[in-house]
């Protein structure tokens, strides 16, 4: 899941707004912003199989991230780090943890069994990776829902649309380049571990340039 995660992130904002956009557009990759770094150092290993239906994948070894108990600790740090560096109140902070955790759920569905219960424990995952339609279906839709629901929240602040709208559009346009990729991404990890935090990081800076002049919010 790629653009699938921002959905939580866009009904996170529209649901406690007093949280800043690019916390929660982070939040919702931060586990993969992790991964990408353990890649790089060899921590955390990834291959690539082109014959695998939708992605090409293959998550040979990542507890650091993606099991179950470190999620809930990536998710519980965030909370607190934002919550002490940026000063939110604790229902918003609170929020930002949510969205992180998130991203292990929105795994769960479309990953092929590699997401640990414990270290080192049974692996799950749902597998719609191994359907490309319904899967990219599943992430234009979550997204769809999430953006409807910040953007009415928008024009209940009586804020233009059209940030909004753009930084959705650019998301969709990564989704459907993603689907027109001939059997996925597929590289060397470390490349691949370099595109994907750059990406990561564009997409929070493009958030906080579509949230820029928020009011604020007590």
């Amino acid at each position: 899941m790629f653009v699938g995660h921002y959905a939580a992130a866009l009904a996170a904002k529209g649901a406690e707004p007093r949280a800043p956009l690019w916390t929660y557009v982070i939040g919702a990759q931060l586990i993969d912003i992790g991964w990408s770094g353990l890649v790089m150092a060899g921590v955390e290993r990834v291959s690539f199989d082109p014959k695998l239906p939708g992605s090409a994948l293959v998550l040979e070894h990542m507890p650091w991230t993606h099991s179950l108990p470190a999620a809930l600790i990536w998710a519980v740090g965030a909370a607190l780090l934002v919550r002490w560096a940026m000063k939110l109140p604790w229902a918003a902070a609170g929020m930002v943890g949510l969205v992180v955790f998130s991203h292990w759920l929105g795994d769960l569905l479309v990953h092929r069994p590699d997401l640990e219960l414990w270290f080192g424990g049974q692996k799950v995952g749902f597998a719609l990776w191994n359907y490309p339609v319904p899967e990219q279906a599943l992430e234009m839709g979550l997204l769809a829902v999430g953006a409807a629901w910040w953007g009415w929240r928008r024009g209940q602040e009586r804020r233009s649309a059209w940030p909004a709208l753009v930084f959705v559009g650019l998301l969709m346009g990564l989704q459907i380049l993603a689907m027109v990729m001939p059997g996925g991404a597929v590289g060397d990890p470390v490349s691949m571990g370099r595109t994907v935090l750059l990406a990561y990081l564009v997409a929070g800076g493009l958030a906080w340039l579509a949230d820029r002049g928020a009011p604020r919010m007590t």
